[in-house]
């Protein structure tokens, strides 16, 4: 049987292209989404250009336990990933208030609670068997809080720190993990005219979800512990560093509360 590969998130954006390039290295991807719709056009997709069956699986990975009960479904199919995807995500931007607390809930449960629980749950056996990878997706935003992405930086800032100390506790054991810091990616999040979208794309401002994905299994096939790729990470975090406090509230009035 081939090695399987559990991406979260797969159905759609960065995930999909995660699919697609295991599915190309011989992996047979897992899907995991909350999005029936998607995962079957994604599940179609990867039939049609691979020649391979994806499985799918349909879970609300922000609800409670969810971790275990991805841990459950892939017993029951028999499913032991040699690689494990955390690219499951959401993100908005808006100022935080009593009315946006349930989502801004949702998002810590989705980033931490469940890629905690996921890493702990899937690595144990990885560690048990003494062969395994893991990819963390977290953020550029980590190194730089700003006005209306409060949570959103803040939980990726969790994952990127997460994420390394994990790598130390588990390599002595043969199980490698890779944390990824994207910059801007083009996954549709960011509402940006079409004419602006097509410029930051052609200067490498944005990133396409396949060159991310391609960078991230390079680096963990690699044995990296993280991965910062494009030049823009290391550009904008300076350049927020250098920006006085008072300007980043006004751009954030400015911008975001309107």
């Amino acid at each position: 049987m081939s090695a399987t590969a559990l991406v979260t998130g797969g159905s759609s954006g960065i995930g999909l292209e995660f699919a697609k390039l295991l599915a190309a290295k011989g992996f047979v991807p897992v899907l995991v989404s909350n999005r029936p719709d998607e995962l079957e056009s994604a599940a179609a997709l990867i039939r049609r250009e691979f020649g391979m069956e994806a499985p799918t699986l349909c879970i609300d990975l922000a609800e409670k336990g969810a971790g275990e009960k991805l841990l459950s479904c892939c017993d029951e199919k028999g499913i032991s990933p040699e690689i494990v995807v955390c690219n499951a995500g959401m993100f908005f931007m808006e100022y935080l208030s009593p009315e946006n607390l349930p989502k801004a809930r949702t998002m810590m449960a989705l980033h931490m609670d469940c890629t905690t629980d996921i890493c702990v749950l899937f690595g144990a056996r990885m560690k048990e068997r003494g062969s395994g990878r893991i990819i963390i997706m977290s953020s550029m935003t980590a190194r730089i809080p700003a006005p209306g992405i409060a949570i959103y930086s803040a939980s990726k800032a969790y994952l990127k720190s997460f994420g390394q100390s994990l790598s130390y506790e588990l390599r002595p054991f043969g199980v490698y993990v890779t944390t990824v810091r994207p910059s801007a990616i083009d996954t549709g999040l960011y509402p940006l005219g079409d004419g602006l979208r097509r410029f930051l794309k052609g200067i490498g401002v944005i990133r396409s979800p396949r060159y991310l994905a391609l960078r991230a299994l390079r680096a963990s096939e690699r044995g990296r512990r993280s991965i910062a790729p494009g030049f823009t990470n290391i550009l904008v975090p300076l350049l927020v560093s250098m920006l006085p406090s008072r300007l980043i509230d006004q751009l954030g009035k400015k911008w975001i509360m309107k």
